[in-house]
């Protein structure tokens, strides 16, 4: 990976932040209160949502910035460990003896590497890191990660995830170079954990498949709501609430839910990969539902609160964007920005700003665009580093100038070829947003079905995300304002929907997902999902660079401005990180193209053995 290794200002100050050990280790750099690098482990390691220390993660961050362990002035860590396992303790020892064999699993963890975590940085560091260790408080982090590098001088603040030390919810504000928590929601409290609890119920695993739940609701319809809110979780008007814990099993046992709640929603689990029934598709409906009502009620009244026209969000839950865009279309504020990377890998984010913030109280200057950099924090490759690894492979390509590249990608896409884009910075975060990208043309009815089964290898009923040209966003999403991060949901415009034809009426509600999803539901439908909605990226000049650029050429030859995007990476593997990665998948997948940089490989001019790799690799995957 290339590195700006210039020489570090003088005076200047360097924090890292750290994330590690429960889900999605990150790190992240910051001198002089600038966003440097930032970048998840499991990138680097190959293991999806790697929780160990993020060695890789720091090693990138520090070279891409031309520093050493010895540079830093500090490094934080988000979240207070000791205080976390107060809580467990506490809780372990309120559901003993029934808690003994949970407590069995999480003690050694603790003991080989949480309990002394200072040790563990020391050796990390090689002990060459003479600066000061700062240790802030899990939703802290979230929200110093929400609204430091937001756009706003001032703004409410809200955070939702499973649980950090104790808090699982709270609500804050902030302005200028300082922020304060005023409220939170307690463990074991949690609507992070209410809607983990239904994904494992539903057969999917559990801080991984949450947003398939939430890609299968609008399947079903919420019959279950009035169910969950009369016996799981008791909201009240200002979006408080509390969960009957005698439904669920995570305070003491291995499960995410009692035999309390199988009974309440008539029968054990669904078995993974199994058969998704209507039911499965009215609970995902029915949790989604609730999940959205609780969100809106604890925004109306933060605004109530604070007065604030914006809105600052982080924590895992705030990666849920069918809520995030009902709280932009129904809430009450003006403005909303969600943190990119709202999950636990935000937190290291969050702690470094913390340190220069509060700690040394900086003053902050927010940019109108947000300081977040296009969430493009991670590494890039130059021409020779990806010519290396594709001779080095035996790859057949060819090396193009810029605009004979997009001239050629565009093509690919216009003819509905699927091609696999990899340029510049990796994303921070979940979201490809065009660096790590799979594109495909917006206009195919097939699209969204060949690229779930034959390149990702998922279930079939996952939607996929459109790009658009952030000029015309309007004319095809009801969207009044840009979404760069893809973290809004939106209703596809009602001109662009298509009403079924008499034949097609049946599929409609087809028990089988493959046939749904094949119903061309508007003039772009690979990107729009049962409901008419969609997952939104707006893509401008400015953020996006090449990206746009091939956007607009697709547009010039087609007249459509969207392109399907989804993360290059195929099911059960991490965004890919380097050019090895990304060729990986294109030979062990049906894309027909590959742009690593300015070189263009084609899949039908690879070696034959390519072909049988492929064969190999699709059968080890079982799909719906």
């Amino acid at each position: 990976m290339t590195s700006e290794r210039k020489a570090r200002p003088k005076g200047s100050t360097a924090i890292l932040g750290l994330s590690a050990f429960y889900h999605d280790s990150a790190a992240a750099l910051i001198i002089d209160g600038e966003i440097v690098a930032a970048a998840q482990e499991e990138r680097f390691s190959r293991l999806k949502h790697d929780h160990r220390f993020p060695l890789h993660a720091i090693r990138y961050c520090l070279a891409e910035a031309g520093l050493e362990a010895a540079d830093l002035d500090y490094v934080g860590f988000y979240d207070k460990p000791l205080a976390k396992l107060d809580r467990l303790v506490e809780t372990f020892t309120a559901f003993a003896p029934r808690s003994f064999a949970s407590w069995l699993e999480a003690l050694p963890l603790w003991l080989q590497s949480r309990l002394h975590l200072r040790r563990e940085m020391d050796r990390a560091f090689a002990g060459r890191f003479a600066g000061q260790y700062a240790f802030a408080d899990h939703h802290e982090s979230h929200a110093a990660s929400a609204f430091f590098p937001s756009p706003f001088e001032e703004a409410a603040i809200l955070t939702f995830d499973g649980a950090g030390e104790w808090s699982t919810s709270t609500l804050g504000f902030g302005r200028k170079n300082r922020l304060r928590l005023s409220h939170e929601i307690r463990f074991p409290h949690s609507l992070g954990l209410l809607y983990s609890a239904f994904t494992q119920y539903l057969g999917f695993r559990v801080n991984s498949g949450e947003y398939k739940v939430m890609g299968l609701a609008p399947y079903g319809e919420p019959r279950f709501a009035s169910l969950i809110r009369d016996h799981l979780i008791r909201i009240s008007d200002d979006g408080s609430f509390r969960l009957d814990q005698s439904y669920f099993d995570y305070c003491a046992g291995m499960r995410m839910t009692a035999p309390k709640f199988h009974r309440l929603f008539g029968g054990p689990p669904r078995a993974p990969e199994s058969f998704l029934s209507q039911k499965d598709m009215d609970l995902a409906a029915s949790v989604q539902a609730v999940c959205e009502e609780v969100m809106l009620k604890a925004a109306r009244h933060l605004y109530a609160r604070t007065g604030s026209k914006n809105l600052v969000m982080a924590g895992g839950v705030a990666l849920n964007c069918v809520a995030n865009g009902r709280i932009m279309r129904e809430g009450p504020f003006e403005a909303l920005w969600v943190q990119p990377a709202a999950g636990d890998a935000g937190g290291a984010l969050g702690v470094a700003l913390l340190v220069w913030h509060h700690i040394l109280a900086q003053p902050r200057s927010p940019n109108p665009s947000d300081s977040q950099k296009g969430s493009l924090l991670g590494p890039r490759f130059d021409e020779s580093q990806i010519r290396h690894v594709l001779d080095a492979a035996g790859a057949s390509y060819e090396i193009l100038g810029d605009d004979e590249l997009i001239e050629s990608a565009a093509n690919l896409l216009a003819a509905g070829k699927v091609v696999g884009w990899f340029d510049g910075r990796l994303e921070f975060g979940p979201r490809a947003l065009g660096s790590r990208s799979i594109l495909g043309d917006a206009r195919s009815t097939r699209m969204q079905s060949t690229m779930n089964l034959k390149i990702k290898f998922r279930e079939s009923f996952r939607p996929f995300a459109p790009s658009v040209l952030a000029e015309d966003a309007a004319k095809y999403f009801d969207l009044d304002r840009e979404s760069p991060y893809m973290l809004l949901v939106a209703p596809v415009r009602g001109e662009r929907r298509k009403v079924p034809a008499e034949g097609e009426k049946a599929l409609i509600a087809d028990p089988d997902l493959r046939k749904r999803v094949n119903l061309a539901r508007s003039d772009i439908p690979a990107v729009t999902h049962v409901d008419y909605s969609a997952r939104v990226q707006t893509v401008n000049a400015e953020r996006n660079g090449r990206y746009y650029r091939l956007i607009r050429r697709f547009k010039e030859k087609t007249g459509c401005a969207v392109v399907v995007n989804t993360s290059f990476n195929i099911r059960g593997e991490p965004i890919v990180a380097r050019p090895q990665d990304a060729l990986r998948s294109f030979l062990a997948t049906d894309m027909d193209a590959l742009v690593l940089g300015n070189a263009l490989l084609f899949k039908d001019r690879q070696d034959a053995s390519s072909a049988a790799e492929t064969e190999e690799y699709k059968k080890s995957f079982a799909l719906d």
